[in-house]
């Protein structure tokens, strides 16, 4: 089975980030043949500065291997390294409808937020789905708010195998049950973002041990006491069980049941202290990491090469099956 996800490198990755996808990344390089991006080229789809660019992609390069991303037993690599990836997104991009583009949530959502809307906002799942084809992929796995890129993505290779030729897997998604969506810990009732979200209800992967506690302590729950799975009626508490069952291990009924009656305050404690207990050795292993970029650069320089090599028969199939004269 062979498995690909991207990622973003801007914006400081957040528990939601960590429970959505790191943790999955981590979780499925045992399963198959494992490729995971670093989406660098999507990040200019809006307003960026160039410096930011390039230490927030090393950064989140670091922190995947501090996570546990294993060189020797997966790929990891940055997106504009292996130049299949822009090639592929030109030659798919006739097979992608401007009315299926147009519809996608998030370019309506994002467009809706700034003066300057570009073009690479609206084009940006075609590139997605460059990314996910050329690699022959059987399993994406993704969070909640991108089924419709995969989805996309899916209809685009169908098209593009009954025009030119079958030439692509469909691929499928890898969405968690539990733990898809991570909520604000101030609005559980809207995504943990750094971005959209509140600064207190947001918990940074990095975020020191101290900062963690704080933040899980002023979580808003409710007025009531008891520690019920219940995501319309209690929101915020649900949001807290499901934290604690992904990252503590128990699941849900032995949850409610441990603290039945029993109020919130050493319930919010205990999720606490289970968030702290697994990514404050991501932490430190991340500051070890980022210290050394000579290695750091070493490891990406690494992942390109595989990746260049398992990327380019499929580009050269698209562009032989699409008519082009080759050199």
């Amino acid at each position: 089975m062979r498995i690909f996800s991207g990622i973003q490198p801007t914006g400081a990755k957040h528990l939601g980030n960590y429970i959505g996808a790191i943790r999955n990344y981590v979780a499925t390089q045992e399963k198959g043949e494992a490729f995971f991006c670093i989406v660098d080229l999507h990040s200019i789809t809006t307003d960026y500065e160039p410096e930011e660019l390039r230490e927030s992609t090393l950064s989140l390069a670091a922190l995947l291997f501090a996570a546990g991303l294993d060189p020797d037993r997966c790929t990891l690599f940055v997106q504009s390294h292996v130049r299949a990836h822009a090639e592929a997104a030109w030659l798919l991009g006739s097979v992608a409808s401007f009315g299926e583009l147009r519809r996608m949530t998030q370019f309506k959502d994002k467009a809706e937020q700034q003066e300057f809307v570009s073009g690479a906002l609206f084009s940006y799942p075609v590139l997605m789905a460059g990314d996910i084809l050329l690699y022959g992929t059987d399993v994406v796995p993704v969070g909640e708010d991108q089924r419709q890129h995969l989805e996309l993505a899916r209809n685009m290779a169908e098209r593009f195998n009954a025009r030119y030729g079958e030439t692509f897997r469909v691929p499928d998604a890898m969405i968690p049950e539990v733990g898809g969506r991570v909520m604000d810990l101030q609005e559980p009732t809207k995504k943990m973002s750094t971005t959209g979200g509140t600064p207190q209800g947001t918990v940074g992967v990095l975020d020191p041990p101290d900062t963690i506690r704080k933040k899980f302590k002023s979580a808003v729950t409710d007025s009531g006491t008891d520690v019920r799975h219940d995501p319309a009626q209690k929101a915020g508490v649900s949001n807290l069980i499901e934290i604690l069952s992904i990252m503590g291990g128990d699941d849900i009924p032995a949850i409610e049941a441990r603290y039945d009656g029993g109020g919130y305050g050493a319930f919010k404690s205990d999720v606490a202290e289970a968030v702290v207990a697994v990514l404050d050795p991501i932490r430190t292993r991340y500051e070890e990491l980022r210290t050394d970029e000579p290695q750091l650069r070493s490891l990406l320089a690494r992942g390109a090469e595989k990746a260049r090599e398992v990327s380019a028969p499929t580009l050269e199939q698209m562009y032989e099956r699409m008519g082009f004269v080759r050199p």
